[in-house]
């Protein structure tokens, strides 16, 4: 046949025009059932709430260090060989807790030495103290000479004194005995022994050992200039939404977490301002019951910055950039969508305050942004309630179209997604 085509050039081309007008047919008749397709589904469903607006507090968030309230550096008060380690490395120890002893021996014979020595002085005064008064009975009788009293009356004044020195020598030594066990001064934490025993401690330079307390534990940060005068002047309002005096209620969240879930008060500030940084020095009191916070962790405190007032948030998921321009999408009642620009702030229970833009009736696309394009300027808006903190999208469910529980529908446990757990 297709030697008889070659045969017939004009029966080959009578045959390709017409194989061409079929396949083109057939790809017009498919993006028309396409189209008809699209057109019979309507616009592409988005997730749309209302924002979320109540009375809130503005937290600023700094970076800090964790560090001990107390911390101190364990060294003998007097020197001699180390005879024994009484604690375990890294343990907690209680305030008179015996931690090292020093061979006691030496500090035992010197405290021995000095109470005889306190009896052989007290011995002495005793005797001056009879011949005083001998020596006043006979001057009184005219049988004494007053050269003779005098003698007396120095001989015991000389003894009282010695009786005094020996008295403080006994002291000192049995303080230096007391010395030889090192006892903790405070209640924390200790670390790891830094001499082993049969070494030669010296006294007041050796360092042992260090311990620290755990709870409470301080949280230092800096703040910039800025931050620090508008808290000053909330402090002269009378600004706190607590109503308590005992200092702003503030949170600490460590590096691994997502929360702020350390609670505190601001308990100092420094002052004067750090001329070379610019910035000021404030701390905050966490307490630490069950031990978990450790002294040199690094940290974000949420410290309140405004006070109470009626606030516009959203979700991050829900608001775009363009450049340096941040806008949502609102959705109107017949379903068309246009760009509204929105000014951000800081952060509250996760959701996103929306300084200006939004008066907080509107309608806002949470879920779905990349279908509000392919719908032409048009979506069929699913509308659901924002919970009273954010946990992401994957709080509410499945996206439109993806199966099983349709958006803002009945979660896993039965609850509703706009249900908050306390």
């Amino acid at each position: 046949m297709i030697e008889g085509l070659v045969e017939h050039p004009v029966r080959w081309n009578r045959v390709g025009v017409t194989v061409l007008v079929l396949a083109a047919a057939l790809g017009l008749a498919g993006c028309e059932r396409k189209q008809q397709g699209q057109h019979a589904g309507g616009p592409p469903p988005v997730t749309v709430a209302k924002p979320v607006v109540r009375d809130i507090v503005e937290m600023d968030e700094f970076t800090g260090r964790f560090d001990a309230v107390g911390s101190v550096d364990i060294r003998a008060r007097v020197g001699g060989y180390l005879e024994s380690v009484n604690f375990k490395d890294g343990a907690m120890v209680k305030e008179g807790d015996l931690l090292f002893v020093i061979d006691r021996r030496p500090y035992k014979a010197a405290l021995d030495q000095a109470e005889a020595s306190l009896v052989s002085a007290q011995t002495r005064f005793d005797l001056a103290k009879v011949e005083l008064e001998r020596a006043e009975r006979l001057a009184k009788s005219g049988a004494g000479t007053e050269q003779s009293l005098d003698q007396r009356r120095q001989g015991f004044l000389a003894g009282q004194a010695d009786l005094a020195g020996a008295k403080a020598a006994v002291e000192q030594a049995r303080l230096n005995y007391e010395f030889t066990e090192v006892r903790a001064p405070i209640t924390g934490r200790i670390s790891r022994k830094l001499v082993t025993v049969g070494n030669l401690i010296n006294a007041d330079s050796t360092l042992l050992t260090t311990l620290v307390t755990t709870d409470p534990i301080y949280f230092y940060f800096d703040i910039d200039e800025r931050s620090f005068l508008a808290y000053q002047r909330l402090a002269q309002q009378g600004v706190n939404s607590t109503g308590d005096s005992t200092g702003l209620p503030v949170a600490v969240m460590l590096t691994d977490e997502k929360e702020f879930k350390h609670k505190g008060r601001l308990d100092f500030t420094d002052n004067r301002v750090d001329a070379a940084t610019g910035t000021m020095r404030l701390r905050a009191a966490i307490p630490n019951k069950d031990q978990f916070l450790t002294p040199g962790l690094f940290g974000r405190i949420a410290v309140p910055g405004s006070p109470k007032y009626q606030g516009v948030m959203l979700p991050d998921e829900a608001i775009l950039s363009d450049l340096d321009r941040r806008y949502v999408y609102v959705v109107a009642p017949d379903g068309s969508v246009k760009q509204q620009p929105v000014r951000l702030g800081s952060r509250t229970d996760n959701y996103r305050i929306i300084r200006e833009g939004l008066k907080g009736d509107e309608t806002v696309v949470i879920n779905g942004l990349q279908r509000v394009r392919m719908g032409g300027g048009k979506v069929t808006p699913q509308p659901l309630e924002l919970p009273a903190v954010w946990h992401g999208l994957m709080a509410l469910g499945p996206p439109p179209g993806a199966g099983g529980a349709p958006p803002g529908g009945d979660k896993k446990d039965g609850s509703k997604p706009g249900d908050s757990k306390k």
